[in-house]
This record gives structure tokens, sequence and C-alpha cells, in this order.
């Protein structure tokens, strides 16, 4: 069997990936075997345009007057994520943060199962959350090895985030979900993805003004970036 052509797909597109398998998997549970790219922008509050080019690059164009079909779209966001099989996964951070994220079950059901949980603070290590015993951050390496766990999340405070993300390299990992407040610094070949909550609040702040009024420009403008 020839394997399928390997085109490179832009960054903008692939975080937009997940949502259209979202909205694909809701669609299905309803019973539509067929969607517009109007309706999947409708429903991602995007641009129909934008739907087709991202598409476009799973290798599908849709039939005009039919749109594509869900369950093959799916297979193919599926397949282009990883998700058609399972990535183990371990925390660091037994805190609030932790056991919040092993509370929402979201994890597993997306083909991500929580593998380990891991603490620095023996008050925590043995304890139990959900169906998880804490263990020592020192156990990384073998929960690791034995787990073959490629994804680490980092749920910590910043001040030991960058220790974290040092510890979970390692020890094997090659991708890390970082939910601490500061960046870390990893090697190339590590793939980091930053979860800012603040940076999320700002966004939704910007909308919810934007639908009281429109903004006026300043008539003055600041000495700082005027001309």
């Amino acid at each position: 069997m020839a394997e399928r052509s390997r085109r490179k797909i832009a960054e903008a597109t692939i975080s937009r990936l997940p949502m259209y398998l979202r909205i694909l998997l809701e669609l299905t549970e309803s019973g539509v075997a067929g969607v517009s790219s109007e309706k999947i922008a409708e429903m991602g509050g995007i641009n129909a345009a934008k739907v087709r080019k991202d598409l476009s690059y799973l290798g599908s164009y849709g039939t005009r007057g039919v749109g594509y079909e869900v369950s093959f779209l799916i297979f193919q966001i599926q397949r282009e994520l990883g998700v058609d099989h399972e990535w183990p996964v371990v925390i660091v951070g037994a805190g609030n943060l932790g056991q919040a994220l092993i509370g929402s079950g979201g994890f597993g059901r997306r083909s991500y199962p929580i593998v380990g949980l891991v603490d620095i603070d023996e008050a925590k290590v043995g304890s139990l959350i959900g169906s998880l015993r804490v263990g020592h951050i020192d156990e990384l390496p073998n929960l690791i090895a034995s787990q073959q766990v490629a994804i680490g999340v980092v749920a910590v405070p910043g001040e030991a985030a960058q220790m974290v993300a040092d510890r979970l390299i390692s020890a094997g990992v090659t991708s890390i979900l970082n939910f601490a407040p500061i960046p870390v610094n990893v090697p190339t070949g590590i793939s980091v993805r930053q979860v800012d909550l603040a940076c999320e609040l700002q966004i939704l702040s910007f909308h919810e003004q934007h639908k009281k009024k429109v903004v006026p420009w300043p008539q003055v403008l600041p000495k700082s970036v005027s001309a």
C-alpha cells in the first residue's frame, strides 16, 4: 500500500483541528452524515473559506452541494492529530490544579489516559486522588519508561516549572503541556504548549468590551505613541 503524502500543515490550522473534531463528533452524535463548510464555520465562529483551506491540508475538498462526509472527516482529523490511539500522560503537581485535571475525566475520554501523578511534597506522596496514588517525583524515570509516556503535564507554581520540565525531559518525555504561569526553556526537539489562563481571560474581556460598544480612538494620542 502506498503511503499517503505528508503535506506540511500550518500551525494555525493544527490549532483549529481539535475544534473541528469536536464539532464533527457533536454532529455525528446528532445523526448528521454530511456537513457543509458553512455549517462548520458557523459552529466554530470562523470563516467558511478558512475551514475549506484547513480541510484541504487533509486532502478533503468536499463535494459541491453535498459538503463533507462527517465520519470520514473525523477519521482524517483523528489520524492527523494522532488520537486514533492512546497517548499515556503523566502529571507533575498534586495540588489543586493537578487534582482538578484528574477529576475532570476529559483526558482519558480523548485518548490521553493519565497513568501517573507525582509530587515533590512528601505530605502528598502516597495519597489517593481519584484512582491514582500520588508518587514521588523521583519515580518519574521508572514511571515514564514503564508506561511509555511521551507527554508530561506541568501543574506546579511558576517557581518550580523549569525544574519540573527539566526532570520530565531527563526522564524521557518529549512533549510538555505547561500550566505554570511562566514559560519553560526546553532543548530542540521538545514540544511545549503553554496554557496561559490570564491570556484567555484577556481575550474574553476583549470580546465583552466590544459587545457593549465600539472602543473610541483617543482624540489626543499619548506622548509615548505620538509622532
